[in-house]
């Protein structure tokens, strides 16, 4: 069964609608997507979503990786063998 689809039409300041398309665009999401997001969590959850936030450079980074990693199809690590001497040495065993 199809789902019907309906379009939402937003007033906006046009500085607030600028900031927040740069911010969306840090998290990777286009407006509609937002608004979809927006009304899923709402719909499902029935409450306001907790907040969303512009990743920081270190999750950025992480991002990237997975991108390059996905993007190749090979993992950094062949195995969780090879990954466990770097989770002891973060864990500080």
């Amino acid at each position: 069964m199809k789902t019907q689809t309906l379009t939402l039409h937003v007033s906006l300041d046009a500085e607030i609608k600028r900031k927040a398309m740069n911010a969306l665009a840090g998290i990777g999401l286009s407006a509609p997507d937002a608004v979809r997001l927006l009304f899923h969590r709402i719909a499902f959850d029935q409450t306001f979503p907790p907040e969303l936030k512009v990743p920081n450079a270190e999750t950025r980074r992480a991002m990237a990786e997975i991108d390059e990693m996905v993007e190749s199809r090979k993992a950094r690590f062949a195995s969780a063998d090879e990954k466990s001497p770097e989770l002891e040495e973060v864990s500080g065993q």
